[in-house]
């Protein structure tokens, strides 16, 4: 990576595959919580689910994801209320998992320059992902949105990380999958923002970014 010295991943949707996440947590709920279903009624129930996370996104309290679910579809036995957020802040950071070929990227990568975790969201979900999955051990430093009392895209965040890792903004890249937090987030810190774009989305936004990448596999490319 010529001229690089550090760099800077998202966590959610790009180190971590969150929509498998949620999945996994739905059939949590629904092996927890509901009596048999059929295929057809697991389906659209899943499909729901994830447009009431989809809604929340970004929203600390989970609990509305849940009881939505449960409103729509009454289940044998409710989760009292002031038990959702736990049963959400509990479970749903056991939901992810790393891939290894990540893993080993990262570590190759490191041998050449800084490495960091830049995620938006709650710091005890956050912290519990990242220690469940083991990539606290792959990074040099992890800033989250909460315990920094800033978030992507206000470029405070990207400038704290650079403080830290002691570089200047030219000297880093970005990795993350979403235009507007993290490509156009960074680029207001004047880093260069690579666009994680596996499901090959259109770009319909103004942001350019500096590359797009489907696999973590072409972040090689970068190194002599």
């Amino acid at each position: 990576m010529i001229g690089y010295k550090a760099l800077l991943f998202d966590l959610d949707d790009t180190l971590l595959d969150r929509d498998k996440a949620v999945e996994k947590l739905f059939f949590i709920l629904l092996k927890k919580y509901y009596e048999d279903t059929n295929d057809s009624t697991k389906k659209e129930m899943l499909q729901k689910f994830k447009e009431y996370d989809h809604r929340s996104y970004g929203v600390s309290d989970k609990t509305r994801v849940i009881e939505s679910l449960f409103e729509e579809f009454p289940p044998k036995y409710r989760l009292p209320h002031n038990y959702i957020l736990e049963f959400w802040d509990y479970n749903f950071p056991h939901c992810f998992s790393i891939d290894e070929g990540i893993i080993r990227i990262i570590n190759r990568i490191k041998k050449h320059v800084k490495v960091a975790i830049i995620t938006n969201g709650s710091t005890k979900r956050q912290k519990a992902k990242i220690m469940n999955t083991h990539l606290h051990n792959c990074f040099d430093i992890v800033i989250i949105s909460e315990e920094v009392g800033f978030k992507k895209p206000d470029k405070r965040i990207f400038e704290l990380a650079l403080t830290q890792l002691n570089v200047q903004p030219e000297d880093a890249l970005f990795v993350g999958d979403d235009l507007e937090k993290d490509i156009g987030g960074c680029q207001n810190a004047h880093i260069k923002g690579m666009w994680f774009n596996p499901y090959k989305i259109k770009n319909d936004t103004g942001i350019k970014p500096y590359a797009e990448i489907n696999s973590f596999d072409t972040l090689l490319s970068y190194f002599p």
